[in-house]
């Protein structure tokens, strides 16, 4: 008799039995072939799925490192030049 079952499938429609595995696939092909003969790809997929608190919080910093920068260009800090009022640029 036939069962029921759940799966995941990857971006490419393999498909596996844990999200983990289709996700893993999913990330080994974006990082696509790395090194000569079999890639190295799976294998830095498995440490960026295992280190992901961590990615996630390095990019973190970054994305707050890029937004400090941006709010530079728009009123630098030690800025000796004024904005200019509504009124004056009439």
């Amino acid at each position: 008799m036939a069962k029921s079952g759940r799966g995941y499938f990857d971006r490419k429609g393999q498909f596996f039995k844990t999200p983990h595995e289709a996700t893993l696939s999913d990330l080994a092909s974006l990082l696509g072939q790395i090194g000569d003969g079999e890639s190295l790809a799976p294998g830095i997929a498995h440490t960026l799925m295992d280190r992901r608190s961590d990615i996630e919080a390095l990019f973190a910093e970054h994305d707050g490192m890029l937004a400090e920068v941006a709010s530079d260009k728009v009123a630098p800090i030690n800025s000796k030049v004024s904005k200019l009022s509504d009124h004056a640029k009439a």
